[in-house]
C-alpha cells in the first residue's frame, strides 16, 4: 500500500511542480525517475490494476495543476501503459525482464510525449529525464535480479 499511495503522491505533486515552477523543468524531469520506480513497484504488486491508481493520480493532478500539464501528463502515461501492457501480456520472461524490456520501449515514449506536449522538449531536460528513469528501472532490475539469485541459492 505504501508504494501506491507514493505513487499517486509522486504523480500528482511532480504535475504541480510543473505547473508551479515549469522553469526547474530540468530538476522535475530528474524527479521523473522515481515515479517510473514506483510504478513498477505498484505493477509488481497490483498488476494491471496500475492503471486504477494512474487514473486516481491523474484526476488529482487535473484538480490541482495546470490542465495542460496534466492533460500532457495522461497522455504519456497511457501509451507509456499500453506499451507495458502489450509487454507484460504477450512476453514470457520473467518479471524484472518484463519490466526492463517495457520501460526501454515505454521511457523514451514517455518522455517525448509528455515535454513534446508541454513544449519543454530539450536536449537537457531530454536526457536528464532519460538517465534518471533508466536509472532508477536498472536499480529496480538489479534488485529483483539479485533476490531471485538469491532464492536459487537458498532453494
Amino acid at each position: 500500500m505504501l508504494f501506491l499511495l507514493a505513487y499517486i503522491s509522486s504523480v500528482v505533486l511532480i504535475n504541480f511542480a510543473f505547473s508551479a515552477a515549469p522553469h526547474l523543468d530540468i530538476i522535475w524531469s530528474a524527479w521523473g525517475g522515481l515515479v517510473f520506480i514506483l510504478r513498477d513497484m505498484v505493477q509488481t504488486r497490483f498488476g494491471h490494476g496500475a492503471i486504477v491508481a494512474m487514473l486516481v493520480a491523474l484526476v488529482l493532478s487535473y484538480v490541482t495543476s495546470d490542465p495542460t500539464i496534466a492533460l500532457a501528463s495522461a497522455t504519456a502515461f497511457a501509451v507509456s501503459e499500453c506499451v507495458d501492457w502489450l509487454v507484460f501480456t504477450i512476453t514470457k520472461r520473467p518479471l524484472h525482464d518484463r519490466l526492463w524490456i517495457s520501460s526501454a520501449l515505454s521511457i523514451p515514449l514517455d518522455t517525448f510525449i509528455f515535454f513534446g506536449l508541454i513544449d519543454a522538449l530539450t536536449p537537457a531536460v531530454v536526457i536528464t529525464a532519460l538517465l534518471s528513469k533508466f536509472a532508477g528501472v536498472t536499480a529496480v532490475w538489479l534488485i529483483m535480479a539479485w533476490r531471485l539469485r538469491k532464492q536459487a541459492v537458498a532453494g
